[in-house]
């Protein structure tokens, strides 16, 4: 009921906005013959019937039973097209907010002298806003539809981390971190097997994944699982749970179905040859020296964010190391617990944000809406002796495609 009642709100919400942002659409089509005006408003409001469909569909079916082309695409395209109207909106409010002054004003005018006004002759502000609003908005879409293309362009990130702390024997080694493949999103079996490729080819010591290989389902693997059984380095391949693969986010039959598809993702982790460290620590050895490498179930210290994990758990017993690296899922872990009360964790390794799988990226300039919600979303971060890095997603959650924000495959080597 809730569900269904969610949905009502937004088709409302959504289509109040399709009224207020077609109001302009009319104004800057005014002069354009008949014919072409009612092609331009059929396909417009073909958008919206195909959208109030869809929603109304949700509650009843679920996202889930969708064909994958209209989950990863169509939806996409759906939302992609509310988004961009709610940015042409904020320009016709101005415009809205600037008449309404402009009208009082004029009133009151009329009101002390008798007079009426005239509006000047040629094009109007109320015209200039709304073909401003609408070509911003346009802009936004055409790019989410661009990022279509870069979902599977995965760029190799390479970082060199100094620690004076780090044992002789562990000079030099290299490590690549994965996160947040989200398998059920994945629809390019050869794309996903070059960028394993990409990963092999790094060569690495050590190969770690943050979290998220799934949306909900562990039958979401059955046709990638031999793809990642390739990955394999001299000192293992380890992996964590991330929020998503507790299966939270879908309705199941019962709690015992649930169980059994965590209890089924576990058993998948170890026949592609993963270590999965559900709250403990291991002994890594290189060269006569050793190292632990601590990985926890998912804690956010976000509210809507499950908390399976226990670190006081995964931790009593890696005192005797002189060097720890942690693998947690939610970034926000590492402000929340890890520098308040773990300060002998050196590196953690993160993933969960994905960059929002939109933003910018330039020398000396970083940003993405996600920012506003995790303080570390996107690369490393330094507190004291200890180091963070974020790995912004091997795979794509909602949104199939990236802008600006591209899928990463992350090489850290420590000297």
């Amino acid at each position: 009921m809730k569900r269904l009642l969610g949905s009502g709100i937004f088709i409302l919400v959504m289509l109040l906005i399709d009224l207020y942002v077609f109001q302009s659409l009319r104004l800057v089509t005014y002069t354009l013959p008949v014919r072409t005006k009612w092609t331009i408003y059929a396909i417009y409001w073909s958008f919206t019937a195909a959208a109030v469909l869809i929603f109304f569909a949700i509650p009843y079916i679920g996202l889930e039973k969708f064909p994958p082309f209209v989950r990863n695409y169509v939806f996409a395209i759906i939302m992609g097209l509310f988004i961009a109207k709610i940015i042409a909106s904020l320009f016709f409010l101005m415009d809205d907010i600037r008449r309404i002054f402009q009208w009082g004003g004029t009133l009151a005018y009329t009101a002390i002298t008798g007079k009426g006004t005239t509006n000047p002759d040629g094009i109007t502000r109320s015209v200039f806003l709304s073909w401003l609003g609408i070509g911003l908005g346009s802009s936004l879409f055409g790019t989410m539809l661009y990022g279509f293309n870069n979902k599977y362009r995965y760029q190799v990130r390479k970082v060199r981390m100094r620690f004076s702390n780090l044992p002789e024997g562990f000079k030099g080694l290299k490590i690549v971190q994965i996160s947040d493949i989200h398998s059920g999103s994945l629809d390019d079996r050869n794309a996903v097997e070059k960028g394993v490729h990409q990963i092999l080819e790094l060569k690495p010591d050590l190969i770690l994944f943050t979290g998220d290989l799934v949306n909900n389902e562990a039958s979401e693997m059955h046709e990638l699982k031999h793809v990642f059984s390739r990955l394999e380095a001299p000192l293992g391949v380890f992996s964590i749970l991330g929020n998503h693969d507790y299966g939270d986010y879908k309705q199941w039959a019962s709690p015992e179905e649930k169980h059994n598809n965590l209890e089924t993702l576990k058993g998948i982790h170890a026949e592609m040859g993963w270590k999965l460290l559900l709250n403990e620590h291991v002994g890594l050895e290189k060269n006569g020296h050793s190292m632990a490498l601590i990985g926890i179930e998912n804690w956010g210290a976000k509210a809507n964010f499950s908390r399976y994990g226990d670190l006081k758990k995964a931790y009593d017993g890696s005192e005797k190391f002189p060097f720890k690296i942690l693998m947690s899922h939610d970034p926000s872990h590492w402000e929340a617990q890890v520098c308040k009360d773990y300060t002998d964790i050196d590196l953690m390794l993160a993933g969960h944000t994905h960059g929002m799988q939109f933003g910018v990226e330039i020398p000396g300039f970083k940003w993405s809406p996600v920012q506003y919600l995790y303080k570390q979303w996107a690369g490393i971060y330094e507190k004291d002796t200890q180091r963070l890095y974020v790995n912004r997603g091997f795979g794509f959650l909602g949104y199939p495609g990236r802008v600006g924000i591209l899928p990463e495959i992350t090489f850290i080597e420590l000297i």
